[in-house]
């Protein structure tokens, strides 16, 4: 993980994404650069849009976290409630298909 983020802070730094500023990056932090790994990241970022590729990863990660405890959406908490106890209500011969299907 720490390959993608320093190919990720190089960029927004404005500093081009090489396997040698790659290596710098991660010598500096402490980090044993694989040079190995630094080349898959390398062919893996090849013609890759850095910024599209965070625009299209952004919508995931700037989904809303959960509400606090005790300050939360009740509506969402007793849908919440509801979901698990559909959950729990399997019936016998469900768990008995569930597991026949381990034995073959």
């Amino acid at each position: 993980m720490e390959y993608i983020y320093t190919a990720l802070l190089l960029h927004k730094a404005g500093q081009e994404v090489s396997e040698t500023n790659v290596k710098k990056v991660l010598e500096a932090a402490g980090v044993k650069a694989d040079d190995g790994r630094i080349k898959a990241l390398m062919a893996a970022l090849d013609g890759v849009n850095i910024e599209d590729a965070i625009a299209t990863a952004a919508p995931a990660a700037a989904a809303p976290a959960p509400a606090a405890a005790g300050g939360g959406d009740a509506p969402a908490a007793e849908a919440k409630e509801e979901k698990k106890e559909e959950e729990e209500k399997v019936s016998e011969e469900e768990a008995a298909a569930g597991l026949g299907a381990l034995f073959g």
